[in-house]
């Protein structure tokens, strides 16, 4: 069975409670249904509609139960046009096992940065109350 296309143009017209549809890595789910039962509240999920929830959705940090639970709202894709690159390390939704890994950030964005921060911080005041 083809899996249907959407554009973002017809994603976006979807916003609404009587109609709510997202979009998540490039796929299209269809929450309509779920507005009452999902824990965080309706509101999230309403605010989501008609747009690319992807970042909001990886933010929220959803549990692999969540995220299997999703499959069942999956309506489609994107156009293959209007895809964009999803480069995030995550958990490929089918098999449960990690993706590969995204490609390496700044020394801000990194775990080095906090690391190199608390060392700094430990000297720092040792030299000054120790």
């Amino acid at each position: 069975m083809a899996t249907k296309k959407f554009t973002r143009k017809e994603i976006a017209e979807r916003n609404s409670r009587a109609d709510a549809v997202f979009i998540v890595d490039n796929l299209v789910y269809d929450v309509t249904k779920f507005l009452d039962d999902h824990p965080g509240g309706h509101e999230v999920l309403i605010n989501a509609a008609g747009k690319d929830a992807t970042e909001e959705f990886v933010d929220v940090g959803h549990s692999l139960d969540a995220r299997d639970m999703m499959k069942q709202f999956h309506i489609g894709e994107l156009v293959d046009e209007e895809k964009t690159a999803t480069s995030r390390r995550g958990v490929d939704w089918n098999t449960g096992e990690q993706a590969p890994a995204a490609p390496a950030g700044s020394f801000m964005s990194s775990w080095k940065f906090p690391v190199v921060l608390g060392l700094l911080m430990t000297v720092l005041y040792t030299y000054l109350f120790g």
